[in-house]
């Protein structure tokens, strides 16, 4: 078992019944990955949307604990949200909310565009083998986890505010993966105060002609008081079509 990290660099097919593969294999050589390389593999590895993408609508049904709104959500190609026909503006707010980070998380950036002011080097490496990354550069003080070529743990510094997310579980969509459960937590960065309650999210996508898109999300937030419920349902989703898209 080769160390976390690490990547075997594998010439031949290793049959050691033979002299001359018992010879190469003396010769075999483990190359060390650097931080960013191995970052990279799995920033890569995320699941996106491509230049084709056409956008889509769907029925939005919206629960906040005994509360229920119905409307429609459109993003258009150009991944901008849209809600109609949710009167309750703070139940519009919240759809708004979810739709816009759906598409935020499905924009294909290359990690250049993304992380070329930013360098990275090993921390520690959990129980779990996942992989500690620190950040230094523009974006420096923030921190991933990477295991098994995912991004399974988040912490960074995000307008003012220390935003923390770790994944426990994941979608394999055979071009990339999609977050399946997680939680998420913000402190202050200066007292280091927990801001807010605790969310846990659970995601559910559907394919829809060629894309991944999510269909349910549920979001369990603890305070000291209650833990609170929201659900996000999207149904009926519909692909643009590209002159709807162009339009």
């Amino acid at each position: 078992m080769y160390p976390v990290g690490d990547y075997a660099k594998l010439d031949i097919y290793l049959y050691p019944n033979t002299r001359q593969d018992k010879t190469l294999m003396k010769h075999m050589t483990i190359t060390k990955l650097s931080a960013q390389e191995l970052f990279r593999a799995a920033y890569e590895n995320r699941y996106t949307w491509d230049k084709s993408f056409p956008g889509y609508t769907a029925d939005i049904t919206y629960k906040y604990d005994e509360q229920v709104f119905r409307g429609k959500v459109v993003i258009d190609a150009n991944l901008k949200a849209e809600v109609l026909d949710v009167e309750d503006e703070q139940a519009k707010k919240a759809i708004h909310g979810q739709a816009w980070e759906i598409a935020i998380h499905r924009v294909r950036r290359s990690f250049e565009d993304t992380h070329s002011a930013n360098t990275f080097s090993y921390g520690n490496t959990d129980e779990t083998g996942a992989t500690e990354i620190l950040v230094g550069g523009k974006c420096a003080g923030d921190k991933y986890q990477v295991r098994d070529n995912e991004v399974c743990h988040v912490h960074r510094f995000i307008h003012g505010t220390v935003v923390t997310i770790n994944t426990f579980s994941s979608h394999d969509t055979g071009a990339g993966y999609l977050s399946h459960t997680y939680d998420s937590v913000y402190h202050d960065p200066t007292t280091g105060e927990q801001k807010g309650g605790r969310s846990e999210f659970t995601d559910e996508y559907e394919k829809v002609g060629e894309y991944f898109i999510l269909n349910r999300r549920e979001i369990r937030t603890e305070t000291a008081e209650k833990i609170s419920i929201q659900e996000f349902v999207f149904s009926n989703i519909e692909l643009l079509s590209p002159v709807a898209a162009e339009a």
